[in-house]
């Protein structure tokens, strides 16, 4: 069994379409978005059908939460996402919106080595920041609570592993604005054979001048455009 996760696409159809094409040439059974399909991105309605029409699993992120929900309006929040994710709002139709609005928090998989949970975030709140780096203890008790041997989760942006005891710990990264210095869209393969799974991640090349070049057309913050074009944050 071969499973591939994303997270974070962001309104980006360049990087997304770019993903298609590399999975294409490295067959999965199954394609899992760990949230954050919408925000940042000048094509979040496109990302939406597309995810829709491929039939991927999909789970809730933070910024899709906060476009489907009314969650209010936050004094201390007035910063790029902020921006972008209001103008989101004005771009998605009903049908896109009430898509968001029912995704899960989260799911889980039986395979061959045992149970893959995947959220965004934590287990029960898309917005809460899951630290991969804490200390292992703490990440054991949270394999153990979750019964499995892997979890993937997603939020931060940067592709990550960590093996803790019989557990593995994933961050897929960013397909659709990447923060570890190198752009492109990031890619998360999970082999769940034999005694332990493989899990490999993928740095999938693009047309990341498109995308940048969308942003400034609908005069999104130009910072955006920087940071796909960079794959850095400043």
């Amino acid at each position: 069994m071969r499973l591939a996760f994303i997270s974070d696409i962001h309104g980006n159809i360049h990087a997304l379409t770019a993903v298609k094409r590399f999975l294409s040439e490295h067959i999965v059974n199954q394609v899992i978005v760990v949230g954050d399909l919408v925000g940042y991105g000048a094509s979040p309605g496109p990302v939406i059908d597309f995810v829709k029409r491929e039939g991927w699993t999909v789970g809730l992120g933070s910024s899709d939460m906060r476009v489907a929900m009314d969650m209010g309006d936050r004094a201390d929040r007035k910063g790029v996402a902020d921006q972008v994710l209001t103008w989101t709002k004005k771009m998605l139709t009903p049908e896109q919106v009430d898509f968001l609005r029912r995704l899960p928090p989260g799911g889980r998989i039986m395979t061959p080595v045992g149970r893959v949970r995947y959220f965004h975030g934590s287990p029960h709140d898309p917005e809460q920041r899951l630290d991969l780096m804490a200390p292992e203890r703490e990440l054991e008790a949270l394999a153990d609570s979750l019964g499995s041997r892997v979890i993937v989760v997603g939020g931060t942006h940067v592709p990550f592993m960590r093996v803790v005891g019989e557990t593995t710990f994933v961050d897929p990264g960013s397909v659709g604005l990447t923060l570890n210095h190198e752009p492109g869209a990031d890619v998360v393969i999970v082999d769940c054979v034999g005694r332990k799974p493989k899990v490999s991640l993928h740095k999938v090349t693009y047309d990341f001048a498109s995308s940048a070049f969308d942003i400034m057309a609908w005069n999104l913050p130009p910072v955006i455009a920087d940071v796909i074009r960079t794959g850095r944050m400043g």
